[in-house]
């Protein structure tokens, strides 16, 4: 399939590029700097992301551009359109003051296939500390802003004939970001127009094309799949379901710390989906290791150790009990692309970021399989739809591994893990019920909500003629589009006021309710 190769140099906004690519139709894969594929005869293009640094660090990342210019088209952003300015014999020098916000296209050329279909004065979004003063000998400036003079450039020696092969462009400015108001449209005229893209990359495509690589890979084997009853999970257990059938077994365990009446809502949304489902209800086993414990840490920690003992349990025994006609072979795992990513530091340093079920013995000798390693979040909704799946399971809000124990401050008891159940049931079927002007659920408006307990505190209250002395919780909600970063959400006043009396008048131990109005950064979504 057609690709698009995003070489990151340690932006934070690298994915970004990467699901606005996806959202032309277009395959791309996100490499470090330093990792570009050569004779990969499905690229198309080469996209050079922005970075932390400036191109005369010292740490600064600078690979050997040789196998990529004049072999592809590539578009610079930022960063990457200094570096290039730099490799050519440009000049990058510290802006009088960071360039930094909204700037408009006072110039653009207009003949430019670049900027097809630009509206005058375009909006565009500007954040770096240096700037190009001179562009290389060669190339051509296409467009300006009232204090970027190469807001934009061309090689017009290389681009002679406007080549798809060997062109090479560079913007200043993000176009990835939102604020730049027609940032997508110059994404599209460079992956589709001047990259040639096909737009083959689509949910149905993907399902179908999947499903196939899934029924050759796996082959007569079974495969064992940790379920969470969030979205990544189920829609890997539906698409391999509808590859192998009743050959996968999905397990899914109940640490106790679910929010209300979920461990039984979620079993049956998969009985209904036709999932074969083994449920464990381990939650003693998880109060018992649990109590005592404050520090959020060892919290976390203790749960995954408890997690991953359950599981093998049950993965043992599903192992065991398979002939050797249809031997389980395989662990299959909700593993979404951002998890794989190999993100930079500003150290240079390459993390890679994998998350697993984890710790399962090696004698077991299972193999991973990940049928949504490819994808971004908003895509795995749209290949649950394609998939036929209800909408409360595709819309459903990102939970904590550790669930409400993250959510509670203070030891963990099931006596306070009732009472957040209890004032969280309130909340989310609250934002659920809530109608916006456009008719959506507040629910819907909201990347991530939830309750905390704030259960080392206790406040003073009335309630009747009655002094009480008892917890409060804290409201939060926010919104995003990948985690990274955060807005508190803007819930409407009467939502509020009507959601704290709910839960006053009805979760006992319970008499003050607070909204959280922190953003990411400085604060984290959850508390703990």
């Amino acid at each position: 399939m057609q690709k698009i190769i995003i070489l990151d140099f340690g932006s934070q906004t690298t994915q970004l590029i990467g699901r606005r690519v996806r959202e032309l139709d277009t395959f791309c894969e996100i490499l470090p700097y330093n990792k570009f594929p050569q004779g990969d005869p499905d690229i198309i293009g080469v996209i050079l992301s922005g970075s932390p640094f400036s191109v005369y660090d010292p740490e600064a990342f600078k690979p050997d551009l040789t196998p990529i210019i004049g072999n592809y088209p590539v578009l610079g952003i930022c960063y990457g359109a200094q570096l290039m300015a730099q490799t050519f014999g440009g000049k990058v020098e510290p802006a009088a003051s960071r360039e930094y916000g909204r700037a408009n296209l006072e110039w653009f050329d207009r003949s430019n296939p670049l900027f097809k279909g630009f509206d005058e004065n375009s909006q565009v979004w500007m954040s770096h500390g240096d700037t190009i003063t001179a562009i290389p000998d060669g190339f051509q400036c296409i467009a300006s802003t009232a204090s970027v003079k190469y807001a934009a450039y061309y090689s017009s020696t290389l681009n002679a004939d406007l080549s798809t092969r060997n062109s090479l462009w560079a913007v200043q400015f993000h176009p990835e970001v939102f604020h730049s108001l027609q940032g997508t449209q110059l994404l599209r005229n460079f992956v589709v127009d001047i990259c040639g893209s096909r737009q083959e990359w689509s949910a149905a495509n993907f399902v179908e094309t999947t499903v196939a690589e899934l029924r050759q890979q796996i082959g007569t084997d079974s495969v064992i799949l940790g379920l969470s009853g969030g979205v990544d999970s189920s829609v890997a257990a539906v698409l391999l379901h509808r590859a192998i059938g009743d050959r996968l077994t999905c397990i899914f365990v109940d640490h106790g710390m679910l929010r209300k009446n979920e461990f039984q809502q979620v079993l049956e949304d998969y009985k209904v989906l036709g999932l074969n489902v083994v449920g464990v209800d381990a939650s003693e086993r998880f109060f018992t290791d649990l109590a005592g414990v404050t520090d959020p840490e060892q919290k976390r920690k203790i749960i995954g150790r408890d997690f991953i003992e359950v599981f093998n349990e049950e993965a043992r025994k599903i192992v065991n009990s398979k002939s050797s006609d249809g031997k389980c072979r395989w662990l299959a795992q909700g593993t979404i692309y951002p998890d794989r990513i190999e993100s930079l530091n500003i150290t240079g340093k390459v993390i890679k970021s994998h998350h697993n079920v984890g710790g399962l013995p090696e004698e077991m000798n299972l193999q991973l399989c990940e049928p949504l390693k490819w994808l971004f979040k908003d895509e795995v909704r749209r290949v649950g739809r394609q998939l036929g799946m209800s909408e409360h399971l595709i819309t459903r809000h990102p939970f904590p591994g550790p669930g409400l124990a993250v959510r509670i401050l203070g030891d963990i008891t099931p006596e306070r893990v009732r009472v957040l159940q209890e004032a969280d049931d309130i909340y989310i079927r609250a934002l659920r019920a809530y109608r916006c002007e456009d008719g959506e659920s507040l629910y819907n408006k909201v990347w991530q909500a939830g309750v905390v307990l704030l259960a080392p505190v206790r406040s003073v209250g009335v309630m009747g003629d009655e002094r009480t002395y008892e917890h409060p919780v804290a409201l939060r909600a926010v919104t995003s589009t990948d985690a990274m970063t955060a807005d508190w959400a803007h819930l409407p006043y009467d939502f509020l006021a009507n959601v704290s009396n709910d839960i006053i008048n009805h979760v006992r131990g319970v008499n003050r309710v607070c909204y959280d109005i922190s953003s990411k950064p400085p604060a984290t979504i959850e508390w703990e």
